[in-house]
């Protein structure tokens, strides 16, 4: 059942399951509710309520219950704070099987209310998510209540009109966490394809078309080919089309890595490495949700997603160390790692892309290197441009909707690394600057076009739930991107 958003300019704690109300560490009420002080002013006056940011106490009281939430200290609010804070509210509620709540706004969200607003309502909407394909019989007793409506107190019809925007949106986040988290046995190229043509029917505006292995072979994609050898899955390339803006030859298009699984194929994994392999579409998912979520919101864009989907496997057709294998462009590849296979796939996707679809601008996305998480960590995503307008409108996006991106270096002089001795170039140059010299191969296959490189393997798959992230896939990317082209529209 989709959550409800209504907006109501008042409330009484009778009308909801649960009220939430909001505190500044220190500086007391963050809104007008002295009319409930006799209600929570023994909690404040304890001194066991402080308001630290997500701090929050539940009161039961003789009309129903009080949710005390903290923001923290006011001077430093931001939006990822009260993205925080309102997620740490839905997770009281949900722990206590609540299903509405109202939510009494601090005051200076109503006056920035298309940032601080957003922040609130996706700290609601991005938690009120869990994944419960997979749930046995254990678990029957200990039920997932997720919330079915939530008032916002003290807005109007046009402020409602954002949050159903802002829903969109979310709903397209769902849609990368549902892919993401599912078996790698059900979420195959298959089903990815499957998805795109199920999206294709349930949102006008949208073209989706597919290639499988014969027509992957007619467009010579020869290193996706090498890399579903090993696999009894055949690959496909998948393209999500939206044409907002006709008149206009602008084309974003966005390139994400689709390995279903990956093994490593003869470079195989440790078991605790491939634990979390299912997540290596984490790129594919992320493309064509946006494109799903642009048409939804009607942008006045013009935006593809491109998806070569494959499982990295093995057995005794798997793709070897040592061989070389020519890509769609013409270039010529060695293999060093079979463990290095997005770089590969993305590269016929992207050769595909600059050849077929005339993009103004290439961004790929992809859960790529180990690397990018041992520099960054799982809070930052690193990004590769070789375009300074174009990394700026991504940093600035991703600013906006508190998902971070951090500009990396593209060394140049690091592409002596990918030399061959026997082609044109080897697909890993080993552990040295590899997250580097990956963005450098991907480089090579994308002609003049403008180009950005994501690599977001920790941001996509976490080791542990957290904030608004209530699984560990967290369709990190579709708000950005969303974002990213709204500005491109503006």
């Amino acid at each position: 059942m989709a959550l409800q958003l209504l907006c109501r300019p008042d409330s009484n704690i009778s009308q909801s399951e649960l009220l939430v109300l909001p505190f500044w560490e220190g500086g007391g009420f963050a809104a007008e509710c002295s009319r409930w002080k006799e209600s929570f002013g023994g909690a404040l006056a304890s001194g066991d309520f402080k308001a630290k940011a997500n701090e929050t106490l539940l009161l039961y009281v003789k009309q129903g219950r009080i949710l005390l939430l903290g923001l923290g200290k006011k001077e430093g609010v931001n939006g990822e704070a009260l993205r925080r804070a309102y997620a740490a509210a839905v997770r009281t509620a949900q722990a206590k099987k609540v299903k509405q709540i109202h939510l009494l706004l601090p005051e200076v969200v109503l006056k920035e209310r298309n940032t601080l607003l957003r922040a609130v309502a996706e700290g609601v909407l991005l938690t009120n998510y869990a994944f419960l394909h997979l749930r046995g019989e254990s678990l029957k007793d200990n039920p997932v209540v997720l919330l079915e409506e939530a008032v916002f107190l003290g807005l109007d019809q046009d402020d409602e009109t954002k949050l159903k925007k802002w829903q969109t949106i979310a709903a397209g986040v769902h849609l990368v966490r549902e892919l993401v988290n599912g078996n790698a046995d059900d979420v195959t190229p298959e089903k990815l394809a499957e998805t795109a043509k199920g999206l294709e029917k349930r949102t006008r505006g949208l073209k989706a078309t597919v290639l499988e292995k014969k027509q992957l072979e007619k467009e010579k994609m020869g290193l996706l080919l090498a890399v579903s050898r090993g696999s009894l899955k055949e690959p496909r390339l998948i393209t999500l089309s939206y044409k907002g803006n006709p008149t206009s030859d602008d084309h974003v298009v966005l390139v994400g890595k689709g390995v279903t699984y990956d093994t490593g194929g003869l470079s195989l994994k440790p078991t605790e490495s491939m634990l979390t392999m299912k997540c290596d579409m984490a790129g594919a998912a992320t493309a064509l949700a946006t494109v799903q979520t642009a048409a939804a919101l009607r942008l006045a864009v013009n935006v593809t997603a491109v998806a070569p989907a494959t499982e990295n496997a093995i057995d005794g057709e798997s793709y070897k160390v040592g061989d070389v294998y020519r890509a769609k462009n013409g270039k010529t590849v060695e293999i060093t790692n079979t463990d290095a296979e997005g770089r590969l796939i993305l590269a016929d996707a992207l050769s595909y892309a600059v050849e077929h679809l005339k993009p103004s601008l290439l961004i790929d996305l992809a859960s790529l290197t180990g690397a990018i998480v041992v520099a960054l960590g799982e809070d930052l995503s690193g990004v590769f441009c070789d375009h300074d307008p174009l990394v700026k409108e991504l940093i600035a996006a991703s600013e906006t909707v508190g998902e971070p991106l951090w500009r990396m270096p593209l060394v140049q002089d690091y592409k002596e690394m990918l030399k061959s001795d026997i082609a044109d170039m080897v697909n890993s140059a080993g552990r040295t600057a590899s997250a580097i010299t990956a963005a450098l191969f991907l480089q090579e296959f994308c002609g003049s076009v403008p180009w950005a490189h994501i690599d977001f393997a920790g941001s996509c798959f976490l080791t542990k739930p957290k904030h608004t992230n209530t699984t560990k896939a967290t369709g990190f990317g579709v708000r950005l991107l969303i974002e990213f082209l709204e500005r491109r529209r503006a």
